[in-house]
């Protein structure tokens, strides 16, 4: 049976914690990637924004008592791309604009490296957020954009945690700072604004959506995810 620590950790939170999600947070997107194997859509279970999931991205696959998503090894460097490794949800109603946004996850890894969920990269115009880990330890970053245009980036991180257990994570960005909580406990905290994020890119989970592993590298997530919740 999928765990669902996740869904109370948001709520549960914002009592206590700066920067914390309020518990009236309204849903986004509900991926439980609970999806039978060979499965191509992930589902929205909030009824909002299905997702397209890549042929090279394993469906129903149970790990440690949890069904989910799991992404085998490859290099997150080398050439050549592999966009089938992606899953991908498309629509504007997932920019985190400059109000609260929380991204809850619960995954598993053994690696020090990848990027797990991002909405644009690095160079995107209006900004980007992701959830990676690089040397093992989850990194939440947020970089928008202020009114004169200019760019302001925050980022919270976690200790390591890649050490193949589940851990259940939630990043809250509020207009006044960053909080990570990894299974129940703050871990840290950035205060700041992040400006305005609006891009027109798809949120992709896996790793890079444009790349080319030359001058760009994709970044491949390797491990498990069970399910991840956007709210605002």
């Amino acid at each position: 049976m999928k765990h669902r620590l996740g869904r109370s950790l948001t709520a549960a939170l914002a009592v206590g914690v700066v920067f914390a999600a309020p518990a009236s947070a309204a849903t986004l997107a509900d991926w439980e990637m609970n999806e039978a194997p060979g499965a191509h859509v992930m589902t929205d279970s909030s009824g909002h924004v299905n997702g397209t999931i890549g042929s090279a991205v394993q469906t129903g696959v149970t790990v440690l008592g949890a069904t989910g998503y799991q992404w085998n090894f490859t290099s997150p460097t080398a050439p050549p791309p592999k966009p089938e490794r992606l899953v991908q949800a498309s629509s504007a109603t997932l920019n985190p604009g400059a109000g609260n946004y929380t991204v809850t996850m619960r995954y598993r890894t053994t690696k020090h490296f990848g990027n797990i969920v991002q909405k644009g990269q690095a160079g995107s115009a209006g900004g980007y957020f992701k959830l990676e880990n690089p040397s093992g330890r989850l990194n939440c970053v947020f970089r928008g954009v202020n009114a004169s245009g200019a760019f302001l980036r925050k980022a919270v991180e976690s200790g390591v945690i890649s050490d193949g257990a589940w851990h259940v994570v939630v990043c809250a960005r509020t207009p006044s700072g960053l909080t990570l909580t990894v299974d129940g406990s703050v871990v840290a905290s950035a205060k700041g604004s992040t400006g305005t994020i609006s891009n027109s890119r798809p949120i992709t989970i896996g790793g890079k959506l444009n790349c080319d592993q030359v001058k760009t590298t994709c970044d491949y997530f390797t491990g498990n995810i069970d399910y991840i919740k956007i709210a605002n």
